[in-house]
């Protein structure tokens, strides 16, 4: 740029200015290419500003034209960043020079913070103290042997962090691409802990297929049934508390938590369901009208659905006096998974004939039917991602997990397992599935959804995994088997955290007692 004598009224105005940049001898970026030499000048259209001297000289000033703002750094004070500058003269004839160390240790700053310690960019250090002296120099000294004398060896970070995080170089894109084109690095694989952090031994947790036996609320308490009482255990407080014992004539075959409340549904081995408050400890009602046990539980609003082995669904409004509202028939065998969806309109039933059948809110006969499994279909889940997206597992025979559209009423997709499959649960947080499985591997694994690729194969149960239920804040889960465990996996980010490759969770392995 050309620069042209300014005049003394010019010089002293008190307006903000634009400065040049100093007369560093290595300017250009280290990411950046060298520009060929070109013979088409730019036109510049900014406003011609004078330049506010830095400190106080009996030189004239100069008026600067510039097409870009280049801040000086010569006041920012690094003492917050725990640098200290090399000492400057005092005369008037070392001004251009301390201004050259405050821009040079700033660049070095930045570099270091943006783009890392190890891009091949010398950081800037703290420098001892008590070798403080040894960082002075002559002010004829240019500006690039003053950054190499003031800033020896680090001694420290400047920004410490306790753990790796995966940094990747701008010179990769600036150096690589072409214009126009973004390079997009790929997302590092989400880490599963391999390993509960908890686990609660469950004695007489029973080892049957068709029942359903815990269930975690929205109050993050925990329901388990076992034997012939129902035990509460609250995840926060740890504490355990006995709800009900049904006495030696009866069981618990299932358990399922009202969405919203602390009503927890029972059902038993006579066929009867109990309604509870889980806050006061108190049984509410017991309702009947099955006439074989009750092995499936499902809440919509303050309506209840019951599945039994008697091959019969009741609708159980329990604001209503009578028992149920409607009886929903079409299963040839025992019902052994209820799941409603997430919009309350659909019910998905399976049962031990080996079929699937869809339910509206007041239908007696199912809307649609599904036939492909070739076993028992226990393992139902609702998409809370897509609507009308239903998966379901099937038995022994089977070992598939499917996936359907209840809105075109079509078959999407199957994978064979290769095992029992026993539950299936959806995260809320991410698009991504947790199956449990029995015959023969007894394993937990983690999808991720639609190309039902594996995250992560969990093994630790000795015995079918049969139960599962996820926490209210959708990271965690607990699965239950006949080896009388409980365990606690954290296997799903939180919605702040799914894009990051950050291990989940930090609690320690504990083991303990449900009751």
């Amino acid at each position: 740029m050309d620069s042209s004598s300014a005049s003394p009224a010019a010089a002293s105005s008190p307006a903000f200015a634009f400065s040049s940049p100093p007369p560093v001898e290595n300017p250009r970026s280290p990411f950046s290419k060298p520009r060929p030499p070109s013979s088409i000048s730019r036109p510049s259209y900014l406003v011609e500003t004078p330049s506010r001297p830095l400190a106080p000289s009996s030189s004239s000033s100069r008026t600067i034209y510039s097409d870009r703002f280049i801040p000086s750094r010569a006041g920012s004070n690094f003492a917050l960043f725990y640098l200290s500058l090399p000492p400057s003269a005092s005369s008037s004839s070392s001004s251009d020079a301390g201004r050259e160390d405050g821009s040079g240790a700033y660049a070095a700053l930045l570099r270091a913070v943006l783009f890392g310690l190890d891009q091949g960019v010398a950081p800037p250090a703290t420098p001892d103290r008590s070798s403080s002296a040894v960082a002075g120099r002559s002010p004829s000294s240019s500006s690039s042997t003053s950054s190499s004398v003031a800033f020896s060896t680090p001694s420290r970070n400047i920004f410490r962090y306790k753990a790796e995080v995966p940094r990747y170089s701008l010179a990769e894109q600036f150096e690589d691409e072409l214009p126009g084109f973004s390079h997009i690095h790929p997302r590092a694989p989400r880490k599963v802990p391999r390993s509960p952090y908890k686990v609660l031994d469950a004695p007489a947790l029973q080892d049957d297929f068709y029942l359903n036996l815990v269930d975690w609320s929205s109050h993050n308490v925990l329901a388990v049934g076992l034997g012939n009482c129902v035990y509460l255990w609250n995840a926060c407080s740890s504490k355990v508390t006995k709800l009900c014992d049904l006495g030696v004539d009866d069981s618990v075959c299932s358990v399922g938590w009202a969405q919203r409340g602390n009503h927890l549904a029972v059902g038993t081995n006579q066929g009867k369901v109990q309604i509870w408050d889980a806050s006061r400890c108190r049984r509410i009602r017991t309702m009947e009208s099955h006439r074989l046990r009750v092995g499936a539980l499902a809440w919509s609003s303050s309506l209840l659905s019951s599945g039994s082995r008697d091959k019969i669904i009741l609708q159980r409004d329990i604001r209503a006096r009578e028992d149920f509202v409607s009886k929903l028939t079409g299963h040839k065998s025992e019902v052994c998974g209820l799941k409603w969806s997430h919009d309350n309109r659909e019910l998905a039933s399976g049962g031990n004939d080996n079929r699937l059948f869809v339910w509206n809110q007041h239908s007696t006969q199912p809307v649609l039917k599904y036939s492909e499994h070739t076993a028992a279909v226990k393992a139902i889940a609702w998409s809370p991602h897509v609507h009308g997206l239903l998966a379901s597992g099937g038995g022994t025979a089977d070992r598939c997990i499917r996936f359907w559209n209840t809105v075109t009423n079509s078959h999407l997709s199957c994978i064979d397992t290769g095992s029992q499959v026993c539950n299936l649960v959806w995260s809320k947080n991410v698009n991504e599935l947790v199956s449990t499985h029995g015959y023969s591997q007894n394993q937990i694994i983690v999808w991720r959804y639609p190309t039902m690729s594996k995250l992560a194969t969990l093994t630790g149960h000795t015995y079918r995994v049969l139960y599962l239920a996820i926490s209210p804040d959708g990271q965690t889960i607990v699965t239950g088997a006949g080896d009388e465990t409980l365990r606690f996996w954290n296997v799903f980010p939180s919605p702040k955290s799914q894009n990051t490759g950050s291990d989940i969770g930090a609690r320690s392995l504990g083991r303990s007692h449900i009751r």
